[in-house]
């Protein structure tokens, strides 16, 4: 059913409009996750610091083990540790560097 509400939003509420083509096309954060296992990527705190190395991997409570992990405060190199976990309930964002 739509409403004047959805229409003015462009929200198409009615079944089988695009439905399959959308879902098909969408990436939820789980499948983003997978992807960048194995790369580099950097991770921000919630105190700010920031870590730079290799996902080793992850769980669905935002439990990181890394590689070849940096540590950076302020933007400069602080440590380098060879391993490094970081609890999830202290992590801001993830961000997965390009591969060039």
């Amino acid at each position: 059913q739509r409403g004047p509400a959805c229409e003015s939003r462009g929200i198409m509420a009615s079944k089988g409009e695009g439905a399959g083509a959308a879902a098909a096309d969408t990436k939820t954060p789980a499948d983003f996750l997978k992807s960048i296992k194995g790369r580099h990527v950097e991770v921000k705190l919630n105190s700010g610091c920031d870590y730079k190395g290799v996902l080793a991997c992850l769980d669905g409570y935002m439990n990181i083990a890394m590689e070849q992990t940096e540590e950076f405060v302020d933007g400069q190199l602080k440590n380098k540790y060879g391993d490094c976990f970081i609890r999830g309930n202290n992590v801001l964002y993830i961000h997965a560097k390009n591969s060039a």
